[in-house]
């Protein structure tokens, strides 16, 4: 079979996943990816997922574009493009019949995948068994495994802690403090010092008199302060939507890695690889 006849969709296009599709695409697959509605990816500038917003994304040296049918997808897959759907729930299976399905969500649980979806499954991370779930699961916990193909079983577990960058884990991290839309301040990329403000949650409260009549409404701002100094490696959409609690930015401690808040990261081109490696291996045990 022609590699453009072999239709990959991957459900997801956040950076991770944009890793994949990266990788996939540049090896002659046509793909089509699958978001939802409102994609809430930190780490925007490499993630393909932005094209629901803008119609269009670029990472690296490749397009994303925002379709409305399969039809339009595959003239955009034909140009050598990267197509993307809002289909979180994958009715467009009911037209379109890949050769294989890939789930980057990374949502650490499985919200729908199956077997049934397309000769070839993958999935990324924890929520799934390979060989009940999904044909292959890749590893994508940072360490001596990442990236490995499973064949059998699962991934590592979620442990909640974010990866270590130049010492730090859950510190470059930072959290929503509170209900509101995201108002941002600095720009990924930008030099931030620890204890700065870097955006603002624009908070809306209904204040009530005490005979319990509508007093009005009363708006506030809560500020979002960097956890360690360092490069404002994402942040999420202004005006996102977020709750108390919600991942909105990531601090790069390395001040002298400037450039990779603007590419693809190490972590996703090595899942990427697994998954390239566990479609070719399906290939060759399905025979087609």
């Amino acid at each position: 079979m022609d590699r453009k006849e072999q239709l990959i969709i991957v459900r997801g296009g956040g950076d991770i996943a944009t890793g994949t599709i990266y990788k996939l695409n540049r090896c002659g697959f046509p793909v089509l990816v699958l978001e939802a509605e409102q994609p809430s990816a930190i780490r925007r500038r490499v993630a393909f997922s932005e094209a629901v917003y803008d119609g269009k994304a670029q990472v690296e040296d490749m397009l994303c574009f925002c379709v409305s049918s399969l039809k339009e997808a595959w003239d955009v897959m034909g140009e050598g493009h990267v197509a993307l759907l809002k289909d979180p729930e994958c009715r467009i299976l009911r037209e379109a019949k890949p050769w294989a399905l890939v789930d980057g969500i990374l949502a650490k649980r499985n919200l729908g995948t199956h077997r049934g979806m397309a000769p070839k499954t993958i999935a990324l991370g924890p929520g799934f068994t390979a060989g009940e779930d999904v044909d292959l699961v890749i590893e994508t916990m940072r360490g001596h495994n990442l990236g490995r193909v499973i064949a059998e079983g699962t991934a590592l577990p979620n442990t909640g802690v974010p990866g270590k960058i130049g010492g730090y884990d859950r510190e470059r991290v930072v959290y929503a403090p509170g209900a509101g839309s995201v108002h941002m301040i600095c720009e990924i990329g930008e030099r931030v010092e620890k204890g700065q403000v870097i955006a603002e949650i624009v908070a809306e409260a209904e204040a009530e008199s005490v005979s319990g009549r509508n007093a009005g409404s009363a708006s506030g701002r809560l500020p979002v302060k960097a956890t360690i100094s360092g490069l404002v490696r994402g942040m999420i959409r202004e005006g996102y939507p977020v709750t108390e609690g919600f991942k909105m930015a990531d601090i790069d401690p390395r001040l002298e890695e400037y450039e990779n808040c603007f590419t693809i990261s190490d972590k996703a081109r090595c899942i990427a690889g697994g998954v390239l490696e566990g479609l070719l291996y399906l290939e060759r045990v399905q025979g087609c």
